[in-house]
């Protein structure tokens, strides 16, 4: 078990290296100045050089990139451009945001999709499988922005039971905040139950066919014992393969439905700082974001070998 999450661990600490020079190199070549964008067009070239010189743009790319990764090893992420504060306290506030949203979005997602996928499973062919499956389908064509404009419509402007946009923060009220999330998070969490639906509805049918569940209902247990003790348990493999999966795009689509309900998190806080070309912060919030995907795959092997103890032998 431990040679096997070691194993893991190095692939980890591999990917970071790796994406952490593609991210260097892609924000490189975006076209722009910082310096130019920070001081207006109408800058003299002196001011220019001075303003490049300071935030070390005039550096070659390896010096300016082992600089990055020493700063980012010794806790120093560096000062925003746009904003003039620390990059460290800009994340800590958007992630604030981001950070339950997806979380949130998650939970919402395994509490409709499990639960009707073993329904769908366990009516197979029947008329509950085959709604099942056409809510699967409709959350599986829409769009999740579109779905979060169709919600705001509905329960922000008709009902207005929820707002449709901004943020109270935490520390004013819990349950304001919970409120301005909740909507963002069940216009994700619904698109991607559609996934877990149709992924847990299928690897069940397939396990409940196995010899072994013949064998277990033979022996007479109960047909819950036989569901939830024996085939659920081996059909959960590649639903906590996906679960990953979807948690981590979570990080990622959060930058649109941000937007949409004017959130300010992560994504929104990428989106401007690309907009202003804020190197600083691009690649801060594009490596963290790396860092919580990759670890998620990391978390995600670790839970194979406790579900699955043959792999921890591979």
């Amino acid at each position: 078990m431990a040679a096997y999450l070691v194993r893991r661990f190095i692939g980890f600490l591999a990917a970071l290296v790796l994406v952490s020079m593609l991210v260097f190199l892609a924000i490189r070549v975006v076209p722009g100045d910082p310096a130019q964008i920070i001081l207006g067009t109408d800058a003299d070239p002196s001011s220019l050089f001075a303003l490049r010189e300071r935030l070390g743009l005039n550096e070659p790319l390896y010096v300016q990139y082992t600089t990055w990764i020493k700063n980012l090893l010794t806790g120093r992420l560096g000062e925003s451009i746009r904003y003039g504060k620390p990059i460290g306290e800009l994340i800590a506030s958007r992630f604030a945001v981001t950070g339950p949203l997806a979380l949130l979005a998650i939970v919402i997602a395994l509490l409709l999709g499990i639960p009707l996928g073993i329904f769908a499973a366990t009516h197979r062919n029947r008329l509950g499988d085959y709604g099942v499956m056409a809510f699967s389908q409709l959350g599986l064509a829409v769009p999740a922005f579109w779905a979060g404009i169709l919600l705001m419509l509905l329960f922000s402007v008709k009902l207005r039971w929820f707002p449709a946009g901004g943020f109270i923060p935490w520390s004013k009220s819990i349950g304001g905040a919970l409120r301005s999330i909740f909507l963002p998070s069940l216009s994700l969490g619904v698109i991607h139950a559609a996934v877990i639906v149709r992924l847990t509805r299928s690897t069940l049918l397939e396990v409940l066919g196995e010899d072994y569940i013949r064998t277990a209902r033979g022996k007479g247990l109960v047909e819950r014992i036989v569901l939830y003790k024996h085939a659920l348990r081996n059909a959960l493999i590649p639903i906590v393969t996906l679960i990953g999966l979807q948690f981590a795009s979570l990080l990622g689509g959060a930058i649109i439905i941000e937007n949409v309900f004017y959130l300010p998190g992560l994504g929104r806080l990428a989106y401007q700082a690309i907009s202003a070309r804020d190197l600083p912060v691009v690649q801060d919030v594009v490596l963290l974001i790396t860092v919580l995907v990759v670890g998620l795959s990391v978390l995600v092997d670790a839970a194979y070998a406790l579900l699955d103890p043959r792999i921890r032998l591979e």
